[in-house]
């Protein structure tokens, strides 16, 4: 079960070593929100897009799993990155990731050892958030039964231009489970959904355990990776002054609302999360968070500031930061114009300087071969965006 994340979102493998999972993680997993978080029509005020792209991803967390989900840790911002430089009739597109997990005992065998972490969302600290909350367990893995859920339960776009994709990666059979993967697959292909398979393992073994008779049925790609593969990241000259003008850029983020300040806490620790991987993974987050794919006028003012919707009259002061609630109005314009110039400042500064970063890694790539999540992933969705239209940065 080890090929599903090319992309992105995508989507998003292992942990370092086996993880073994405990009672708390699990009633916390049974007990999580259930959340909206796609884009709303204020954001589309802000930012014009010329398409979507849409990508649930589906992940093995059986007991041989850790590895995929510390590659998906660990390659998270390096297929949001990608993603990020997609366009549509020369306009951005708009990166939606929806998260399932399947194949442990723990998920319950009335939903087929299943699971919706999230729905399609664009809040990508909440998407790394739980990725860095997986554990592992053994289990029956039902890739049948999870493209199922991901078919029938999320909310796939109609329009036929845009790039609706899923990724199913993991390690045993693809015909196990009571839910035929034909049937699923067929349900797919009725809304243009494109299935690809990733299979953590030898890819002669994968052939044998159907996942690219599932990738050929869903007009999608056959992939396979080792998921054991330990996830490193290329260190470059330029990575500890994009963390420093990264530090800084959190500093222009504004929180407000009743969730404001729980957000602002999601987005620093996920930048702790990120750097458990290495400065140069951490890096990577940073060139996320400069790209239109990182929007957050739900909780920051800065962002929020710039759809045509916002009224300041409808800001709660008693949610600000405490410092900020004894402004006055035009002092809180005052204040938020001086951030939001900061920001766009902050923002050159990193993707001028990851600019000269990418042509560093790409003469050190020339020195190494292992294939990774990301890669398998990133060269799929580049296929089948262009497919449909879609333009990416040459690499």
């Amino acid at each position: 079960m080890k090929k599903t994340l090319s992309f992105i979102l995508v989507l998003i493998p292992l942990a370092v070593g086996v993880v073994l999972v405990n009672k708390v993680f699990w009633n916390q997993l049974f007990a999580s929100e259930s959340y909206s978080t796609s884009l709303d029509d204020k954001q589309a005020n802000a930012i014009e897009f010329g398409g979507n792209i849409q990508v649930a991803l589906c992940l093995d967390v059986s007991g041989s799993m850790s590895g995929l989900i510390d590659q998906t840790k660990g390659r998270l911002w390096d297929i949001v990155n990608e993603l990020s430089n997609a366009k549509m009739d020369g306009k951005p597109t708009q990166l939606e990731i929806a998260l399932y997990i399947y194949g442990s005992p723990m998920l319950g065998a009335e939903h087929g050892y299943t699971k919706q972490l999230t729905p399609f969302t664009t809040d990508l600290d909440l998407i790394s958030e739980e990725l860095f909350a997986l554990g592992t367990s053994g289990g029956d893995e039902y890739c049948g039964q999870v493209i199922d859920e991901a078919i029938k339960n999320l909310n796939w776009s109609q329009d036929k231009k845009d790039l609706k994709m899923v990724f199913v990666a993991g390690n045993e059979s693809f015909a196990q489970g009571p839910v035929s993967y034909e049937k699923s697959i067929g349900n797919a292909q009725e809304k243009n959904i494109v299935v690809n398979t990733i299979f953590c393992g030898n890819i002669v073994q994968g052939r044998q355990m159907s996942w690219e008779h599932g990738a050929k049925l869903g007009l999608g790609e056959y992939m396979n990776i080792d998921h054991n593969q330990a996830v490193t990241h290329i260190s470059t000259p330029y990575d500890q002054e994009i963390q420093t003008y990264n530090s800084r850029l959190n500093d222009t983020y504004v929180y407000y609302g009743d969730e404001g300040y729980l957000n602002k806490t999601r987005q620093e620790t996920q930048d702790k999360n990120a750097n458990k991987f290495g400065t140069a993974n951490s890096v990577k987050r940073a060139k996320s968070k400069v790209s239109k794919s990182y929007w957050n006028s739900k909780w920051d003012l800065v962002d929020a500031t710039e759809e045509k919707s916002f009224q300041w009259k409808d800001v709660d002061k008693k949610t600000l930061d405490p410092k900020l609630q004894k402004l006055s109005e035009e002092e809180l314009k005052a204040e938020i114009k001086k951030k939001s110039d900061e920001r766009a400042k902050l923002k050159k500064e990193i993707n001028e300087l990851y600019k000269k970063r990418e042509e560093y890694v790409k003469e050190q790539k020339k020195k190494t071969s292992a294939t990774s999540l990301d890669e398998v992933m990133i060269n799929t969705i580049r296929k089948q965006g262009e497919a449909n239209g879609m333009s990416f940065k040459k690499q």
